[in-house]
């Protein structure tokens, strides 16, 4: 082989390797930070992965709100209204949040199926559910008729 050429598919090669480390990279990253929604239903049915961050939604179940004394821990209930997952959450809650209204929230699911918040997220008006909520309690809804 001439040595020009050997030279030439010496870089080929090794652009083309850089290029799928860079391919390699990027795509590791997007399946890390992709947050899948998932709701009641589906995490009874063992559909959702424990020990790694997603987000679930339904209604807050009324009466379920429970503050500690001494902290900003809070647990309470989402539902779907079909069946119910026990939510903790540290932090400070939106102000919209409350029994009987839509909610997302964000985080992972532990051994016990409690799901531990890191973000808590509430609708913002009386009227509103965020679209995925609102297929998601009709889907649950029509599968208990």
């Amino acid at each position: 082989m001439h040595p020009k050429r050997r030279q030439r598919l010496t870089y080929l090669l090794v652009i083309m390797l850089g290029v799928s480390i860079a391919i390699g990279f990027v795509l590791y990253a997007l399946r890390q930070n992709i947050n899948v929604y998932y709701t009641p239903s589906q995490i009874i049915q063992g559909q959702a992965p424990k020990n790694h961050t997603f987000r679930l939604g339904g209604l807050v179940k009324q009466g379920s709100v429970m503050h500690a004394k001494t902290e900003l821990e809070v647990a309470f209930i989402v539902t779907d209204l079909v069946h119910n997952i026990n939510v903790s959450y540290n932090g400070i809650l939106p102000d919209l949040f409350r029994d009987g209204q839509g909610v997302v929230v964000q985080g992972q699911l532990t051994a016990q199926n409690e799901f531990r918040a890191s973000q808590v997220l509430a609708k913002h008006d009386e009227k509103y559910m965020p679209p995925i909520v609102k297929d998601a309690l009709a889907q649950a809804k029509n599968s208990t008729v």
